[in-house]
């Protein structure tokens, strides 16, 4: 009988967050841009996700393209950690579906039109840095000039996300929106 998990090829890459690593697959997780799941319980309806809050350390899953990013709290080495998230994924991608449906697939579509040319922004400047290191961001709110945000992926429990992360934003948004933009975390 064949095994399809056999086929299946997983490397591993630190991120700047020192609980959180990636997980890069030799095929997508997400088709179609990417996912966070905050908590066991946004993640019912995808297995994979599921299966990796199992693990009772497991504090928050990203899936981008190929990538799975797990955060987790300090209750066990990333030595124990790596080879039970690979035996979760080596288990469950075989029937993962990378097409699957999102609670809300067009957040964006009911955005004002400020809030569309700061995603604008965010998706060419500061996402690809975010995404290539396991996270991103997600807009939360604007009010006058100050702009709400929230880390997702490896970003969510990263120090450098804080201060220079956080700062090159505001400097970005300072530039290329309104020179009195604010971005506080929320």
């Amino acid at each position: 009988m064949e095994n399809p998990a056999t086929d299946i090829r997983i490397s591993t890459e630190w991120t700047p967050n020192p609980n959180a690593m990636k997980f890069v697959l030799d095929r997508d997780v997400r088709s179609g841009g990417k996912i966070s799941f905050p908590s066991a319980k946004e993640a019912e309806h995808v297995p994979l996700a599921r299966g990796l809050f199992l693990l009772v350390y497991v504090e928050q899953v990203h899936f981008h393209e190929n990538v799975v990013t797990v955060t987790k709290n300090e209750a066990v080495s990333w030595e124990r950690a790596e080879v039970d998230v690979k035996e979760v994924i080596l288990r469950e991608l075989p029937t993962h579906d990378p097409a699957f449906a999102e609670d809300n697939p067009d957040r964006r579509a009911h955005l004002s039109p400020e809030l569309q040319k700061i995603e604008e922004i965010l998706d060419r400047t500061i996402r690809p840095g975010l995404q290539g290191d396991g996270g991103d961001l997600e807009v939360i709110s604007l009010e006058d000039k100050k702009l709400t945000i929230s880390y997702q992926g490896a970003c969510g429990s990263c120090p450098s996300s804080i201060g220079g992360t956080l700062n090159a934003i505001e400097g970005i948004l300072r530039d290329e929106y309104d020179p009195e933009m604010q971005v506080v975390i929320g």
